[in-house]
């Protein structure tokens, strides 16, 4: 399941995603326009400096369930945290050698294949964490998509004194790290038009959260600054579903916000009652958009929000749309600016977790905003019922 990004001049598999739209044929096409140097992540808006470290965790309880090789599953786990630290060597975006991949898989040609390791980022590397009893935020990409693309958001929540643990779930990118140094593209992509395919991610990428959830306390030296009784997800399309589903079978996730992803995994006909949200492009409104939202809004019984955000496509609460002038993509007129996304999504993400991890009442969520015309509360303000 892919969904390919009209760009200027031509198609670009930039955006290739996991969701519900049926995939058109696969193209490939050079940037439309001269690259305009290095990207820059917008600076977080917290109090905070962030540090950033990386963990390799190896699951020895079960096999990889995409390389029938494998017996044990690993996985790569990005965090991000406060920190005192205000100088040190800035964390790169990418490694050379996960930009090439990266690049190769989403099929973009006529730039240096290690373009995106020059994307500048905010964290500094394994700067030491600061803090006591910080909520944790796990983040799970898109489908074919590596967890650095939603750098942006995790830098801006561990501003705002959260810790942040992004998973890479391994074989569902087109560039993954592994702890020897490896870097492994994507085989779940050869079964994406299977059926059940969307089942069978989620429900891995539970068992991933889990895991990491398991982990985090006897293999990260920073993890006394976390507390386990506050922790919520957040992810992005397929991600997205994955939020639903791990919060289905792990009780530990108190709250999540799924990002413009359909949802496979299915809540109890009984309801669901912990606070969920979510926010998607203007195809995402109550009996217009995704049926999975429809169906799972009616099961929600909790604290929930319906938010669709007009001119925003698939990738807008991503970094994608930040990436593309440094790739020589030009913006889609009508489409909603990268700068424009990136504010909308870290304004609403940290509203929604700051209620409820921190308890801090969040009015943006209760009614319009004059600030973000874009932003509509579904389904009162939607314009479908």
């Amino acid at each position: 399941m892919r969904q390919i990004l009209a760009v200027a001049a031509g198609l670009v598999v930039l955006a290739a995603s996991a969701c519900s739209a049926p995939a058109p044929p696969r193209a490939a096409a050079g940037p439309s326009a001269t690259p305009t140097g290095p990207a820059v992540l917008p600076a977080p808006t917290g109090d905070h400096p962030v540090g950033t470290t990386i963990l390799h965790l190896t699951d020895k309880s079960r096999p990889d369930p995409w390389n029938l090789d494998v017996g044990t599953r690993q996985l790569k786990v990005t965090l991000w945290y406060p920190t005192e630290q205000k100088e040190g060597e800035r964390a790169p975006y990418m490694t050379p050698k996960e930009s090439e991949f990266f690049l190769r898989g989403s099929e973009i040609a006529g730039v240096p294949y290690d373009t995106l390791r020059k994307t500048r980022t905010n964290a500094i590397e394994d700067a030491e964490p600061a803090g006591e009893k910080l909520p944790l935020v796990v983040l799970s990409p898109g489908f074919t998509k590596p967890v650095s693309s939603l750098t942006s958001l995790a830098e801006d929540l561990a501003s705002r004194g959260y810790v942040v643990a992004g998973i890479d779930h391994t074989y569902e990118s087109h560039a993954t790290t592994l702890s020897d140094g490896r870097v492994v593209d994507c085989i779940a992509c050869d079964s994406d038009t299977d059926p059940g395919f969307g089942e069978r991610v989620v429900r891995g990428r539970a068992a991933d959260v889990s895991f990491v959830l398991d982990q985090l306390p006897v293999t990260w030296d920073g993890s006394g600054l976390i507390d386990r009784s506050r922790i919520a997800m957040v992810g992005q399309s397929m991600g997205g579903a994955g939020v639903m589903a791990a919060m289905v079978k792990d009780s530990r996730v108190r709250a999540g916000i799924d990002m413009d992803g359909s949802t496979y995994a299915r809540i109890p006909k009984s309801g669901f009652s912990r606070p969920f949200m979510f926010i998607g492009s203007e195809r995402q409104v109550p009996g217009g958009g995704d049926a999975s939202w429809d169906r799972d809004w009616k099961l929600l019984t909790g604290w929930k929000r319906w938010i669709a955000v007009t001119d925003a496509d698939h990738q807008a609460f991503t970094d994608i749309p930040l990436l593309g002038p440094s790739l020589g993509i030009e913006p889609v007129h009508g489409v909603l600016p990268a700068e424009r996304g990136a504010k909308i999504a870290r304004t609403y993400v940290a509203a929604f977790l700051d209620q409820h991890l921190k308890a801090r009442r969040q009015p943006i969520l209760d009614k319009p905003s004059t600030q973000y015309p874009e932003v509509k509360l579904c389904p009162e303000h939607c314009g479908q019922s």
